[in-house]
């Protein structure tokens, strides 16, 4: 079951070449990714104090998570990502392309 969006989250290209790719995603309250999967290994470094929720083979987990708080997940994980909190949630995503 996917979240329910008030807002989509924005992302916006920061840099990409031949061997990484880095995208800084925004999320206003409510606020979600949609249901989608990385083609490769990604690693995510939180920008914002803030309450995160996201979904994986229908698992909801629910964070507080913290500025600098960081964690790496494998290509291949389908899930939706949302701002579960009243506050702006930022974080930057970094694809390994390797």
């Amino acid at each position: 079951m996917a979240f329910e969006c008030t807002v989509p989250a924005v992302a916006t290209l920061l840099a990409e070449d031949d061997k990484a790719k880095i995208t800084r995603w925004d999320f206003a309250p409510g606020a979600t990714t949609g249901w989608h999967e990385h083609g490769m290994d990604y690693a995510v470094v939180i920008m914002t104090d803030a309450t995160m929720a996201y979904e994986i083979d229908g698992v909801v987990t629910q964070a507080e998570v913290k500025t600098g708080q960081s964690y790496i997940r494998p290509a291949g994980v389908k899930h939706d990502v949302k701002n579960a909190g009243d506050t702006h949630l930022t974080f930057i995503e970094i694809e390994m392309k390797r």
